[in-house]
């Protein structure tokens, strides 16, 4: 069954945590010093929130499947849509390990499609040392110039969400 996911920078964390957790009537499943989430079943939501954000509020929305076959239909359906896709493939994220695929909607919103593997005890590749923002997830900008074609894009950095 799948599971849409949205992500949003927030500038407060704790007054965030706070507000959702009334809205949402549950505490965050996943709490860390940066990042909260919360697994709703109603609604059937993968919703998190991250003061690493470079803008505030939205920062992309996805699909989480339960499945490789589920990941394999939602990325097939991403090649159908005419629009730039990165593979990102294997990677770690947000403290858990993912598959996952992006697309781009016309007007540059983000969608990533996710099939989580495991937690993880870091948040992403900033915590590995590899770079100072964790989950540097591709930009509409960074498909666009890979010379390849639209549906075949292959992310070049192991990261996702930031």
């Amino acid at each position: 069954m799948k599971r849409l996911h949205v992500n949003m920078a927030v500038t407060d964390l704790e007054a965030s945590i706070g507000f959702y957790s009334v809205l949402f009537d549950a505490p965050p499943t996943v709490l860390k010093d940066d990042y909260a989430k919360w697994m709703l079943d109603d609604p059937r939501v993968n919703f998190a929130i991250t003061t690493r954000g470079v803008a505030k509020g939205v920062d992309h929305l996805g699909i989480q499947v339960e499945s490789d076959e589920e990941l394999g239909t939602v990325h097939s359906r991403m090649k159908s849509a005419d629009a730039r896709i990165v593979e990102q493939g294997e990677t770690t994220c947000c403290y858990a390990h993912s598959s996952k695929n992006w697309i781009f909607d016309p007007d540059g919103i983000a969608w990533e499609t996710f099939l989580t593997r495991g937690e993880s005890a870091v948040y992403g590749s900033d915590d590995l040392g590899k770079g100072s923002a964790c989950c540097d997830r591709p930009t509409e900008d960074s498909a666009a110039a890979e010379p390849v074609a639209k549906d075949a894009t292959t992310a070049s950095t192991a990261s996702c969400c930031r």
